[in-house]
C-alpha cells in the first residue's frame, strides 16, 4: 500500500519542486524490484519516467536499441524500453541545453516508433514534467492545477480522483497523441502524432477507475448505473425466457455495486448486502501470485491447486451473510466474468448458505480474449468465456443461469455521456484491437511468455517477461475525432437523469 511505504517521515525526505511516482502493479506479475517504477536514465539530461499501458513492437524495438541506438535494457520492462526510446530520441539533438521544440519533436517521433497502448508521465532534470498519451487514447492520463502561494501547482494522473483528493481543480485529460511540457514559466500542449482512432479502453469504466473519477469527460459513476439499466432490460428478458423469478439482487463488492442497485431498481426488486468484504485483507482480482499451470504436463496439478488457491483467497476477502441467501431465487450482479474461478467460489458461497438458484449477471459482455493493452488477463485458454455459450460458462462456474450484458448496451452506457467519442477499445470481447499488429501469431507468442514467466516465477521468482513479437502492423488509418473528441471536467451534476430510479418506493 502506498501508505504505508510513503508514510510522513518517507514524504519529508523527498526535497524538490518536481517529482514522478508510480504505483501500477506489474500486468504480467513479477516481484522484481529492477523493473520498480519510475525508471531513471542519467544520459541524456536526466530522465526520470513511468509508464501505464503495453507495448506489442517491443521486439523489433529492442533490435533497434541494440543495432542502432546502442543503448542498454537492463530489465524486460517495456516501460524502460519507452524510456530508452525517448532518450535515444532526444540525445538525437546533439545538443548541450534542449527546448520544448526538441522535446515535442522526440515524444512524435517516439509515437512513431512505438505501438500498443501508452499513457507516460517524465520529468527532465532541471527542466520540467512532461505527459503524453498514445495515439488511440486506449490508457488514460489527465492533468489538473491548484493556486499554492504566489504560484500554481500542476498534478499528471490517470484519473480525476486524484486531483480531487489533493485540492487541484480545472482537470482536462491529455488527448491522444498530444504531450504536454510543464516548465516553472510555462506550459505547452501541443497535438505530435499522426491522426489515429480514438478508443479509450472501455474496460476502465467497467472495473478498473474509481467510481468517483471522471475519465475523458465520462462519469464512471453515471457510467456504472447506466450498466445497471441496460443490465436490467437484459436480465427481464433472459429470465422471462426461462421462465424464472428474482427474489433479491446482491452485488459482489465492490465495483458492481453501482450497477446492481440501478438493476434493483428498474426491476423493482430488493438489494441486499449480502456479501460483507474483510476489509483487512488485500484485493484477490489477478493476483501476481497466484498458482497457475507449470507446463501443458502439469495443467491438471496445477488446475488443481489454483483452485484450492483461489477458494481461500475468495473466502477469506468475503463472507456470505445466510439470512439474505437463504431459500430465495439470487440474481448476484458482477462487474465482469474472467477467469470464472472467483465466480465459482462465490456461487457456491451462495449455495452453501442456503441459497435456492444463484443466477449471476455480468455488467460486461463475455471476456474471450485477452488484453494486450496493459490489463493482465490469462491467455485465451484460461478465460472462462472462450469458446463457451452461456449454458456452458454457467455449467462452469457452477451457477443455475449466467446473464451477460450486450456489447452494445456496453458501449451505450458508456459513450451516452460524451457523443464525441465514436468508439472504445472492446478487444477482450471481440478480438478486435485498434492498433493493429495482433494477429494469431502474436497471441501465441504473447501466451508462450506468459506460461514461460508463470513457470519461472512460481519456481525462482524470476521476472516479468515482456510481451515482444513480430514488428505490428501499421495502425489503421481512421481519422481522430477531432479537438472535440475529449470533453473534460466534472458531470455529475444534479440535472443528470442518467439511471435515476431512485423515486420507486416498496
Amino acid at each position: 500500500m502506498v501508505r504505508d511505504i510513503f508514510d510522513e517521515k518517507a514524504i519529508r525526505t523527498l526535497i524538490g519542486g518536481m517529482g514522478v511516482g508510480h504505483v501500477r502493479y506489474p500486468t504480467a506479475g513479477s516481484f522484481n524490484h529492477a523493473e520498480a517504477q519510475p525508471f531513471y536514465v542519467n544520459s541524456p539530461y536526466g530522465i526520470v519516467f513511468a509508464h501505464n499501458g503495453n507495448l506489442i513492437n517491443t521486439s523489433s524495438l529492442l533490435r533497434f536499441m541494440d543495432a542502432t541506438a546502442h543503448r542498454h535494457i537492463n530489465t524486460s520492462s517495456d516501460s524502460e524500453l519507452l524510456l530508452n526510446i525517448f532518450a535515444d530520441n532526444l540525445q538525437k539533438t546533439g545538443k548541450f541545453r534542449i527546448n520544448e521544440e526538441d522535446i515535442f519533436n522526440a515524444i512524435g517521433n517516439l509515437m512513431r516508433q512505438c505501438k500498443g497502448a501508452y499513457a507516460c508521465v517524465a520529468m527532465l532534470a532541471g527542466f520540467g514534467i512532461i505527459a503524453f498519451r498514445d495515439p488511440n487514447g486506449i490508457r488514460p492520463v489527465g492533468m489538473a492545477s491548484r493556486k499554492s502561494g504566489g504560484g500554481t501547482d500542476y498534478l499528471f494522473a490517470s484519473e480525476s480522483v486524484v486531483a480531487d483528493a489533493g485540492g487541484f481543480s480545472d482537470w482536462d485529460d491529455v488527448k491522444p497523441g498530444e504531450a504536454v511540457i510543464i516548465t516553472r514559466n510555462n506550459v505547452s500542449r501541443r497535438q505530435v502524432a499522426e491522426p489515429a482512432t480514438f478508443a479509450p479502453d472501455i474496460f476502465e469504466y467497467v472495473y478498473f477507475a474509481r467510481p468517483d473519477s471522471v475519465l475523458d469527460g465520462i462519469s464512471v459513476y453515471r457510467s456504472r448505473m447506466a450498466m445497471g439499466d441496460a443490465l436490467a432490460d437484459e436480465v427481464q428478458r433472459v429470465l422471462a425466457e426461462n421462465n424464472l423469478s428474482v427474489d433479491v439482487v446482491i452485488p459482489v463488492p465492490d465495483t458492481s455495486r453501482v450497477a446492481a442497485l440501478n438493476l434493483a431498481q428498474k426491476l423493482k426488486l430488493p438489494y441486499r448486502e449480502g456479501f460483507v468484504k474483510n476489509r483487512y485483507v488485500g484485493r484477490t482480482f489477478i493476483m501476481p501470485g497466484q498458482q497457475m499451470r507449470y507446463d501443458i504436463l502439469s495443467r491438471c496439478k496445477a488446475a488443481i491447486e489454483e483452485l484450492h488457491t483461489s477458494k481461500k483467497n475468495v473466502r477469506r476477502k468475503l463472507n456470505a451473510m445466510a439470512l439474505e441467501f437463504s431459500g430465495k431465487n439470487v440474481l448476484i450482479v458482477d462487474d465482469s466474468i474472467v477467469r470464472g474461478t472467483t465466480s465459482k467460489e462465490i456461487v457456491q458461497m451462495a449455495k452453501d448458505v442456503g441459497a435456492k438458484n444463484v443466477i449471476v449477471a455480468s455488467c460486461a459482455p463475455p471476456i474471450r480474449f485477452p488484453n494486450v493493452y496493459g490489463i493482465d488477463m490469462p491467455s485465451r485458454f484460461e478465460l472462462v468465456a472462450h469458446g463457451r455459450d452461456e449454458n456452458s460458462i454457467a455449467s462452469a462456474i457452477g451457477a443455475d443461469l449466467v446473464i451477460f450484458q450486450t456489447l452494445p448496451d456496453l458501449v451505450e452506457s458508456v459513450r451516452q455521456l460524451n457523443r464525441n467519442i465514436k468508439s472504445f477499445d472492446c478487444s477482450v470481447f471481440t478480438g478486435e484491437y485498434v492498433t493493429g499488429g495482433v494477429d494469431e501469431q502474436y497471441m501465441a507468442h504473447i501466451e508462450g511468455l506468459r506460461a514461460d514467466n508463470v513457470r519461472n516465477k512460481t519456481m525462482t521468482g524470476a521476472s516479468r517477461s515482456v510481451v515482444d513479437a513480430a514488428p505490428a502492423a501499421d495502425p489503421p488509418s481512421t481519422l481522430v475525432n477531432g479537438q472535440g473528441a475529449i470533453g473534460s471536467g466534472p458531470v455529475n451534476g444534479p440535472d443528470d437523469t442518467v439511471g435515476l430510479h431512485n423515486s420507486w418506493h416498496s
